[in-house]
């Protein structure tokens, strides 16, 4: 074979083996966002907080999703003072969207939380106050917004899940009967 024969042989050979070289190696895997998805940051939990593996739930025109829990707490640190509880504090990190086309009024003061032995406990508004959390909030169309709730509930209470409520959609005159969420 003449020399020139060979060098282009040679040259066919390394061009068709770079190409099926670059060509089976993919890039490193970037996260896409598609139209429909949102691609939010993570955030870091708490101390003593346990991160829940989230469950969407709705009543009426309100979303939930519980996403963090602490229970067991003898006191509290606020903007201003430390505060001992009557019983322990246990908080309950939420999410809540309206999904309705009109406003929706959010009152944490109407969540609950259910123990094993059936007894309910509602938001403690002190608390509530103290760490700084609304006890209600007017909330537009898809809106969406995180946030604590705090309760002071006795020692012996063992919290299974909590009671949550929304408001019922526009033009309905049944109020709600809640929808309930695993806090373990």
């Amino acid at each position: 074979m003449p020399w020139f024969a060979r060098a282009r042989l040679l040259a066919v050979v390394t061009v068709t083996a770079a190409a099926l070289t670059t060509g089976c190696s993919d890039p490193p895997a970037k996260p896409v966002a598609t139209a429909h998805t949102y691609i939010l940051p993570t955030e870091t939990a708490r101390p003593g907080e346990s991160v829940l593996r989230p469950s969407l739930v709705t009543d009426g025109a309100t979303r939930f999703w519980l996403i963090g829990f602490q229970d067991g707490m003898s006191s509290l640190i606020g903007s201003h003072a430390e505060w001992n509880a009557k019983g322990k504090f246990v908080s309950a990190r939420i999410v809540v969207q309206n999904v309705d086309r009109t406003n929706q009024k959010f009152e944490a003061k109407r969540q609950l939380l259910v123990a094993s032995d059936g007894r309910v406990f509602h938001v403690d508004s002190f608390t509530q106050a103290m760490k700084r959390q609304p006890d209600e909030m007017m909330m537009g169309s898809f809106v969406r917004t995180e946030f604590d709730l705090w309760f002071d509930v006795p020692k012996d209470a063992q919290i299974t899940k909590v009671r949550l409520f929304g408001e019922p959609p526009f033009g309905s005159v049944t109020p709600s009967k809640g929808v309930e969420l695993p806090v373990r």
